[in-house]
């Protein structure tokens, strides 16, 4: 979690076609795939409540990231996928910053 929050703070501290404040980055046209109506996981981000220890814990998390409190794991990243997906064409060419858990994350902006 703290390492996609990276991802969005980078993003929206370098303002591009990808947004220019953290609301704008994090619903970006197709930038992360729960905001999109036909995603699957749409359905369960729509039905999540306080009550929900995941929930609590990206809060917190976004708290912390807002608040200027996180540390950037991902060396400055600004795009990731999940492993065992498709490589996308932008990552074919350059190296990843960082591999977390089952995600690969990439500065593709200099």
């Amino acid at each position: 979690m703290s390492a996609v929050c990276s991802v969005v703070l980078n993003r929206a501290s370098r303002p591009r076609w990808w947004g220019r404040d953290i609301p704008g980055v994090c619903r970006a046209p197709y930038q992360f795939s729960c905001w999109l109506a036909s995603d699957p996981n749409r359905v369960k981000l729509l039905a999540v409540t306080t009550a929900d220890l995941s929930f609590a814990v990206a809060v917190a998390v976004a708290r912390l990231a807002v608040a200027a409190g996180l540390t950037d794991i991902t060396g400055g990243a600004d795009s990731y996928y999940a492993s065992g997906s498709p490589v996308p064409v932008w990552a074919k060419s350059i190296e990843p910053t960082a591999v977390i858990g089952g995600h690969r994350f990439y500065r593709v902006v200099p």
